[in-house]
């Protein structure tokens, strides 16, 4: 017979602790890592004049995912809805923080002690998935942006756009360490 272990009240105390602390952290690099995403494509923009992704077009496409239709072709045919720039913007901020949450769930309470670039970089590229096999296909794009005028510019942004995710998941897991 295997013995069994219960759980004194210090141990879940420690485990609900360390919970809490691993979740505030996801969603202040979350958010700091959304933010250093956003400021990236703003200086694209404003250097480069590279257009970054609409993101009312999000809160339209969530708009009718809701309602039952996952794919347009393409999303900016398809009818707005309701607050969709606010939408789009808080699912954007969501998905950082979600993102943040399943890296720290990966990579553990020593990695916020301790930040290091490239579990960053390479989960940042990772997240590329997320637009390649959902958003894209579901917004008229085709499966990672193959029904673009020019896929493979399209794939280079969004790859880069979540290569600056990574690194905004470091610099903002720094700037809170320092804080500690």
């Amino acid at each position: 017979m295997l013995p069994i272990h219960c759980k004194t009240s210090t141990e879940t105390k420690v485990d609900t602790s360390m919970t809490t602390e691993i979740f505030f952290s996801a969603v202040l690099i979350g958010i700091g890592a959304t933010a250093f995403m956003d400021m990236v494509a703003l200086s694209q923009k404003l250097i480069f004049s590279q257009q970054s992704l609409n993101y009312a077009m999000l809160g339209r496409w969530l708009g009718h995912v809701v309602q039952g239709r996952f794919v347009h072709r393409p999303i900016m045919a398809s009818d707005p809805v309701p607050a969709e720039r606010l939408l789009g913007w808080s699912a954007h901020y969501l998905t950082g923080v979600v993102f943040a949450l399943g890296f720290l769930s990966v990579v553990g309470r020593g990695w916020i002690e301790e930040p290091s670039l490239l579990p960053a970089i390479a989960f940042g590229i990772f997240t590329v998935l997320a637009p390649f096999l959902i958003l894209q296909p579901g917004m008229g794009a085709g499966l990672a942006a193959r029904l673009t005028p020019d896929p493979r510019a399209a794939r280079r942004k969004s790859v880069f756009a979540h290569l600056s995710f990574g690194i905004g998941l470091w610099v903002t897991a720094i700037c809170i360490s320092s804080l500690l």
